[in-house]
């Protein structure tokens, strides 16, 4: 199972709050689109290695990505928290409401 992926030396890994800029193009102009979220799924090995991002949109809908990890499209991912996820596989957030719907416990730095 995978668990973490390395992307631009940065490790991510399930439970993880981060924003995926990913590259839209229509017509003939580009734009870099964000989408902010946890990571509740990676799955795969090597170069077929893809990861799932949930978010809470507007009206409380629940809205998941799926990104192949060596996408083009992707331009870059940022980590905005470390989460601490005792599970492979959070699919259980996808049953909760509300701030529920968020909750992933903060990983404590290492000193």
């Amino acid at each position: 199972m995978a668990n973490h992926f390395l992307y631009n030396k940065q490790e991510i890994s399930v439970g993880d709050t981060v924003v995926v800029q990913q590259k839209i193009q229509e017509g003939d102009k580009t734009r870099n689109q964000p989408f902010q979220g946890i990571v509740i799924a990676i799955k795969g090995q090597l170069e077929r290695k893809s990861f799932t991002v949930r978010k809470i949109s507007t009206a409380a809908i629940g809205v998941e990505r799926i990104w192949l990890v060596n996408s083009p499209w992707i331009t870059n991912i940022i980590v905005k928290k470390h989460g601490q996820a005792r599970r492979a596989k959070l699919y259980y957030l996808r049953d909760r409401t509300g701030k529920a719907a968020t909750k992933v416990k903060s990983q404590k730095k290492k000193v």
